[in-house]
Order: C-alpha cells, then sequence, then structure tokens
C-alpha cells in the first residue's frame, strides 16, 4: 500500500483491501500558510501603531481572519482522503458535513491526470476519473504521487476487467 492509512478501517466493506490511501498533498496549505504571514504581520504592524480599544480591535480581527483563512483550511485539508480499494474508489472530506462519495471499480470507465509545473515540483496533480453512471466525472484535486495512484487505479481496473470475463 501506498500512502498512509487515511481512511478508518470500520468504512471497509468485509474482506475489502485498501490498495492506496492517502490525504490531499500538502501544497493545499500554502495559501493558509501565506494568509497566516500576512495577517500575522499586518496585525503586529498595526498593533505597534494603535493603543488601546483599536488595538484590541487589531488583535480580534486578526484572530477572525485566522480562524476563517488558515484554520478552517487547514481542518478542510486534515479530513479530506482519497482510498482506492480492491473494489472502490472512495473519497471523504469535510469539517462539520462529512461528505463522501464511493465509486465502484466496475463502474470507472477513464482515469485520468493532470500535472502543472507546481504540481510537478511539488510531486502531486489532480486525479480525474470518469465513471459509467450519470456523475460523469470526479475530479480530485491535489493527489500526492498522482502517477502512482493512476497506475495503482488501472491496474485494479485491468484486474477487474480480467475478472469479469473470466480470463
Amino acid at each position: 500500500m501506498i500512502g498512509d492509512m487515511a481512511i478508518s478501517p470500520r468504512l471497509l466493506n468485509e474482506g475489502e483491501q485498501v490498495v492506496f490511501s492517502t490525504r490531499t498533498h500538502p501544497k493545499a496549505l500554502l495559501a493558509p500558510l501565506a494568509v497566516l504571514v500576512v495577517v500575522l504581520v499586518g496585525a503586529g504592524f498595526l498593533a505597534v501603531h494603535t493603543h488601546g480599544l483599536l488595538e484590541d480591535v487589531v488583535w480580534v480581527v486578526a484572530v477572525l481572519l485566522l480562524l476563517a483563512f488558515t484554520v478552517w483550511p487547514a481542518l478542510g485539508w486534515l479530513t479530506a482522503t482519497y482510498t482506492v480499494t480492491d473494489r472502490r474508489l472512495l473519497t471523504r472530506s469535510g469539517v462539520l458535513t462529512r461528505t463522501g462519495h464511493d465509486i465502484p471499480l466496475s463502474r470507472i470507465s477513464d482515469v485520468s491526470y493532470e500535472r502543472g509545473l507546481l504540481d510537478r515540483m511539488l510531486g502531486c496533480g489532480t486525479l480525474v476519473i470518469s465513471d459509467a453512471s450519470t456523475h460523469g466525472r470526479v475530479t480530485l484535486p491535489d493527489v500526492p504521487h498522482v502517477e502512482q495512484l493512476h497506475l495503482k487505479i488501472a491496474d485494479q481496473l485491468f484486474d477487474h476487467a480480467k475478472t469479469d470475463d473470466g480470463t
């Protein structure tokens, strides 16, 4: 298995084996990290140049900005997982409201990936899954080792097709 065990074993069916399980790439935390630095530097600068109630307001606004634009996205990152088993593809995300998507391997008709320059430098990419249902396409952004996951899914699809054909 590649990746860490990002999914709870209780979400697996009896006899189901994890092939690949991971969280989204830490690249998703770059923007919140930039916001953290900008807010702290800005609040520090303003706090030095203000006094009394206005200084308190600066710090309250800074804390609210940090909660909204750094803590919340970091919690979102912690909860977003991608898992491939020998039977299905599972995605899970959400802090307060959990969202899950399961696609049986037998319904997947195409797997592709996209990697921009930053993605190639950081070792991640976007995985695009096309399924035979009415959902059409599922896009999984910021997947670590996207090429390896692409190959793992392709291997599972090929093995699944062989067992369906009886060959």
